[in-house]
């Protein structure tokens, strides 16, 4: 019995001296600090909707490089950037941009002047979100117009083929007699005969944005009646450059963007549009609670348009042709030089 008693009692001790040994002491609480909420980065959601395609070196991808510019500069996180491609028609446009208000999109960029009746109907419907269209002037509550002053940059390439023409004719293939199209073209005529009058400016329209095969064509009868420094704009004028491209001693003068790319050897200049500076400026007055009613304009008075020359062909240019340029387009800074527009 008294073996059996010691046995169970050392067994007890043993118990308890490991309990002992792998007790841990509970560590002294420290007073908790509340997590400060995570702030949430502002991100703004941008839709834009293209006449034509992204990569069409003309209208839309001048646009759609801007937002892209914007994106980088901002950083990927704080935008939020989608596309719809080859919506000329203002019906299936205006599906896509209903469908994007829906969605909650901040700001919905409708680039193209026909456009504007459709934004009109849709913007009072989402009236937190921010509508942009051009060229245009009309801007409503919470839409946004801006506006491209073409003019001058026709201007300026006009003074530049009336140096450079040596038939004396030079040729204008227009898509539709509206828009930014017909105030690049009016500012182009006056630049040639207010340096040569003598210089013959021959202008005719495809009466579309996108005939690309007629703009060829255009340019290749301009080019049989003599003309030997062409231009015009939207994203037609990509098959025009081609047609200029296949006749050596022919030139092109670009808008929109430098489309030097597509013909090298071919386009001397270009009008570039900086739409970057226009959509950040529409971010910047949204922050600040402006959703519309703003006349957004494109000028060289703020930089948000610009004069490039292709370097490749930099020694086909007198330096007189440059001189005479850049006086012009001082006088256009400076309010001295008027470009005559057709009455709105």
């Amino acid at each position: 019995m008294k073996r059996l008693v010691l046995y169970l009692l050392l067994i007890m001790s043993l118990v308890v001296f490991t309990a002992c040994g792998t007790q841990q002491a509970s560590p002294s609480k420290e007073p908790t600090k509340e997590t400060p909420k995570e702030t949430k980065s502002e991100k703004i959601k941008i839709a834009l909707v293209l006449p034509s395609t992204m990569d069409d070196m003309a209208w839309s991808q001048s646009m759609y490089e801007g937002l892209k510019a914007v994106q980088e500069k901002m950083g990927k996180d704080k935008v939020d950037l989608a596309v719809s491609e080859r919506l000329g028609n203002a019906v299936d446009a205006g599906a896509a941009i209903r469908q994007y208000a829906s969605q909650g999109y901040d700001l919905i960029i409708a680039h193209g002047a026909q456009y504007q009746n459709v934004l009109k109907e849709i913007a009072p419907d989402f009236p937190k979100t921010s509508f942009a269209y051009g060229t245009g002037f009309q801007a409503g509550p919470n839409i946004f117009a801006y506006d491209p002053q073409a003019q001058e940059g026709g201007y300026l390439l006009g003074v530049l083929a009336a140096m450079m023409t040596k038939s004396g004719v030079v040729g204008v293939v227009g898509p539709v007699e509206a828009g930014d199209a017909v105030k690049f073209n009016y500012g182009f005529q006056q630049g040639v005969t207010k340096t040569k009058a003598s210089v013959k400016v021959r202008v005719a329209y495809t009466g579309s944005f996108n005939d690309i095969v007629g703009a060829g064509e255009m340019a290749k009868v301009h080019m049989d009646a003599g003309a030997d420094v062409l231009t015009g704009s939207s994203q037609q004028a990509v098959g025009a450059i081609r047609a200029v491209g296949e006749r050596p001693g022919k030139y092109w003068l670009s808008t929109d963007m430098d489309q030097s790319k597509i013909a090298p050897n071919t386009v001397l200049a270009a009008q570039a549009y900086h739409w970057e500076k226009i959509v950040s400026k529409m971010i910047e007055l949204r922050k600040q609670g402006t959703l519309g009613g703003q006349h957004l304009i494109l000028s060289f008075s703020d930089g948000t348009l610009e004069l490039k020359y292709n370097d490749k062909l930099a020694d086909k240019i007198p330096k007189e042709a440059k001189d005479a340029v850049e006086k012009a387009k001082q006088q256009i800074i400076s309010g001295q030089l008027k470009i005559e527009l057709p009455k709105k």
